[in-house]
């Protein structure tokens, strides 16, 4: 039986890939386990589909000063122990790595046990996990062809981002009924990413009234972010997480507003839906979802707006004027030939698994 360790977390868009990417292993005889934290998102998700998980201590990159940044070295070093004694016990043919700090000790203690290495990058340019990972690395594969310049020409492979199938598999039927919704007015959808944004919310709340007059709403606030005010008025549907039910949702909304995390954005092309992009701002990131959004942006997929910019009334304004373009989006996204990048990516871990035999 042929064995992979599957590693990445932190957020949502570190774990659904390589969700996309089991299909494809189970389909193949491939015995899959996963390496995560003890208490991030992708415990439960990865458990959801009944994989095998081990979760290890990991550190976190943050971007304001804290007592715990003094600790998380610490947490790394303990992290790689535990890696290196569950690479021994499993004793993978290969890892793939989608990102995600915990990711760190797992790449590490692979090369430890000389265990190749796959990564695959999301962002248009590598993450602080990937910079210090890739020289363990046989291969990184990554979603933007831009990528390639940031990566050792002799690693780099240009694979596009691997899409969960379901996803493109809803019933826009299922949708509106999901939500209560009909076929009267357009339907716009807010996500704020896996773990919700606060600054996304405020500002469609406080244009809600105006909005449902000609749009029915579908707002993914994030875990706790439920405002039960806004409950009774009719159009507007709040769900702090949406899982089973969400290619259903993608299926009936006709336009997006979203956070620009690339997973995400890939969704939307692959569904050829119109979007409005409001990145992460730099204050509170590196950066990343602002050089996916202008990617995109350029490419004539999305529009912009950048947070140090946003307020209620642009975001009301933008809104219809996306709606109103919506096709010029449609036209362009459908031109775009997409890879099957899931596919492409499993061929790489086939032949870098035969590479080792």
């Amino acid at each position: 039986m042929k064995k992979i360790i599957l590693t990445g977390g932190g957020s949502a868009g570190h774990v659904t890939p390589n969700i996309a990417l089991s299909k494809i292993l189970l389909a193949n005889d491939w015995n899959i386990e996963y390496i995560g934290s003890n208490d991030g998102i992708e415990k439960k998700l990865i458990e959801e589909v009944g994989i095998p998980y081990h979760g290890i201590s990991s550190g976190k990159l943050r971007r304001y000063f804290s007592l715990e940044n003094f600790k998380d070295p610490f947490k790394v070093i303990k992290g790689v122990g535990e890696a290196i004694n569950l690479i021994k016990k499993i004793k993978p043919d290969i890892v793939f790595s989608k990102g995600g700090f915990v990711t760190v000790p797992v790449i590490i203690a692979a090369a430890f046990n000389k265990v190749p290495v796959v990564i695959h990058e999301s962002d248009y340019t590598p993450g602080l996990a990937n910079k210090i990972s890739i020289p363990f690395a046989k291969k990184v594969c990554v979603s933007f062809p831009e990528t390639l310049t940031h990566i050792p020409k002799d690693k780099a492979v240009y694979t596009g981002a691997p899409i969960r199938k379901e996803i493109t598999e809803g019933n826009r039927e299922k949708g509106l009924k999901f939500c209560g919704f009909n076929n009267d007015k357009p339907i716009l959808l807010l996500i704020g990413g896996s773990l919700g944004s606060q600054i996304l919310n405020k500002n469609l709340r406080e244009i809600v009234t105006k909005l449902i007059k000609e749009f029915q709403i579908i707002h993914i606030c994030g875990k706790g972010l439920k405002d039960n005010n806004l409950d009774n008025i009719e159009g507007y549907k709040q769900f702090e997480y949406v899982n089973n039910e969400l290619s259903d949702i993608f299926a009936c909304a006709d336009i997006f507003v979203s956070r620009a995390g690339s997973n995400t954005i890939f969704e939307f092309l692959a569904l050829k839906k119109p979007n409005l992009l409001i990145p992460l701002s730099k204050k509170a990131s590196r950066g990343d979802q602002i050089l996916n959004a202008r990617s995109f942006e350029k490419s004539g997929f999305s529009k912009i707006i950048y947070e140090e910019d946003l307020d209620s009334e642009l975001l009301y304004n933008f809104i219809h004027s996306l709606y109103k373009e919506k096709q010029k989006y449609i036209d362009k996204m459908s031109s775009f030939l997409l890879r099957d990048s899931a596919m492409e990516i499993y061929n790489i871990i086939e032949t870098n698994r035969l590479k080792n035999e």
